[in-house]
């Protein structure tokens, strides 16, 4: 393709912003640090002529969507500025199954796998419909949000392996079920209405004969991050809008070469209608 049909053509390409909105507002992973902004200069506050608005930020980089990057769990990994570019655009799938989970819900390859194509080193966005929870949508709900999200079963990780994905993106608190995680312990009844789905949804016995935590503890984060398959959070905005299509994915994290994680901008392209 000639350079200027290239443009002519990529001047029509619909792009989608899968970001969430970011506000002082915007809830944390619970017990990171929410984001703080403030003025240390305005445009009025010039000794001579016309001054200029200045503000500090203080944030965790785990605020609205982010990328956690490789070091967040892997000491020996990368950060997210050593990442290069091309290894966080490229081919890949925005897949919707929020018809087919709720609260503390299982999802399974073959679920996303019977809904679009999913190529080997793609990027794979889910959509579990759990953004209709967050912080800035009209049903919002905190504790839904990062609570009682679905998650992954138990051959999730493995596929993903295989698959050998660039990364992995979803629109809800956590890529790994909630339950498989500290928020198990610091909200014990909301384990207890997970276990109870678990076993009758899934035919479980428990909880932890299903999900061995020595193995499934934190496993979207311990076992693929030093594979170089970390994960986008909170994943949101125009994300009903694709449903299940293949897609050109990028995202665009702050290029800190000391971050264990970077909030981004992060959007899906498809060809012109």
């Amino acid at each position: 393709m000639k350079t200027a049909d290239f443009l002519k053509f990529m001047n029509k390409v619909q792009v989608y912003d899968l970001t969430q909105r970011l506000s002082i507002h915007t809830p944390p992973w619970p017990s990171y640090m929410p984001l703080g902004i403030q003025y240390f200069k305005r445009i009025a506050g010039a000794h001579m002529g016309q001054g200029a608005n200045g503000q500090i930020i203080t944030t965790s980089n785990h605020v609205g969507t982010h990328m956690d990057g490789e070091i967040h769990f892997h000491a020996s990994g990368r950060a997210i500025g050593q990442v290069p570019l091309e290894e966080w655009i490229g081919p890949g799938a925005v897949v919707d199954i929020s018809d087919a989970v709720g609260d503390y819900d299982l999802y399974s390859p073959k679920m996303i796998m019977d809904r679009v194509e999913v190529k080997t080193g793609d990027i794979l966005i889910i959509n579990t419909g759990y953004n209709r929870y967050a912080w800035d949508q009209k049903h919002s709900d905190e504790l839904r949000y990062f609570v009682r999200h679905p998650g992954p079963n138990p051959e999730f990780h493995k596929w993903a392996l295989k698959m050998k994905f660039k990364w992995i993106g979803v629109d809800c608190g956590s890529a790994d079920h909630p339950m498989n995680t500290i928020i198990r312990k610091w909200h014990p009844d909301a384990f207890k209405a997970a276990e109870a789905n678990l076993i009758a949804k899934y035919g479980a016995k428990s909880w932890d004969d299903y999900f061995p935590q020595d193995t499934y503890y934190q496993v979207m984060h311990l076992k693929l991050f030093p594979k170089k398959i970390v994960h986008a959070e909170n994943i949101g905005g125009e994300i009903n809008e694709i449903k299940s299509k293949r897609c050109w994915i990028g995202c665009f994290p702050i290029r800190g070469i000391e971050l264990e994680s970077a909030m981004c901008r992060i959007v899906a392209m498809l060809p012109p209608k």
